[in-house]
């Protein structure tokens, strides 16, 4: 199984958290202002590398606090997790 390190609660089981997408998506200061193809980019348009990515989780099942990961779409490996807020880590190629 695996595991994800909460900043919270520690190391805990994939099964006590809930995936919130990519992380860092940046809300448009006007959204009357857009077009309906701008907003649908806006609200379905999101990266999906192969490699590193920036997303958010939530422990739903522990402590129901969100954070942010980079996570390996390849490896599922965990690079590292922080908290919102935070700035987002530079990722390596």
């Amino acid at each position: 199984m695996l595991k994800i390190d909460c900043p919270w609660c520690g190391e805990r089981d994939q099964s006590e958290f809930s995936y919130g997408g990519e992380a860092h998506i940046v809300r448009p200061p006007e959204p009357d202002a857009l077009t309906d193809a701008q907003w649908g980019d806006y609200l379905f348009f999101r990266d999906n590398p192969k490699g590193a990515h920036r997303e958010q989780w939530c422990h739903s099942a522990g402590c129901r606090r969100w954070f942010n990961a980079v996570r390996d779409t390849v490896t599922y490996r965990f690079h590292r997790v922080y908290e919102p807020g935070e700035e987002a880590p530079e990722i390596e190629s």
